[in-house]
């Protein structure tokens, strides 16, 4: 065996707890200081306590927050881009197509979308307005999100 490779052993160390108990023990460091022990850990103790020495429940919350943000943002955008209120010059179907239903008086999307439950014949009665441009209307509010009336629920 070689000679002087061992640490120094201490019988008795001292450990020192942050809650302010001390024991001793048997180390290779004369004293020992520690955050937490079996006087004050919460397994022990019973006591409902969070014990973060690392900042790791903070960043958690901080994550969980951000989440919830993101979480609640997407839904305000999702609730914008789907609404009624929404102007058909929005939409990029095209210039033409906005000003034929802007002539008869539509100007968004829920008016739109009225005119399209009585039916495809009630929107095609528009002057100017044919079966492509309704093709891309249903196109690009399906694309968006909105729910399109189909004609076997109409009722007459």
């Amino acid at each position: 065996m070689q000679k002087d490779i061992h640490p120094t052993f201490y019988p008795n160390a001292v450990v020192l707890c942050a809650c302010g108990a001390t024991w001793t023990t048997g180390s290779t460091r004369k004293e020992i200081r520690t955050d937490i022990c079996s006087r004050c850990h919460p397994l022990f103790t019973g006591e409902q306590r969070i014990v973060d020495t690392e900042g790791q429940v903070d960043r958690f919350y901080k994550r969980l927050q951000a989440r919830q943000e993101y979480l609640s943002e997407k839904k305000a955008r999702e609730t914008s881009r789907t609404s009624p209120d929404r102007p058909i010059s929005e939409l990029s179907v095209g210039t033409r197509v906005v000003d034929t239903l802007a002539k008869s008086g539509i100007t968004n999307v829920g008016a739109f979308l009225e005119k399209l439950a009585l039916g495809d014949e009630a929107v095609l009665a528009i002057d100017g307005f044919g079966r492509k441009s309704l093709a891309d209307m249903k196109k690009r509010l399906r694309q968006l999100g909105y729910k399109i009336p189909d004609a076997e629920t109409v009722v007459a």
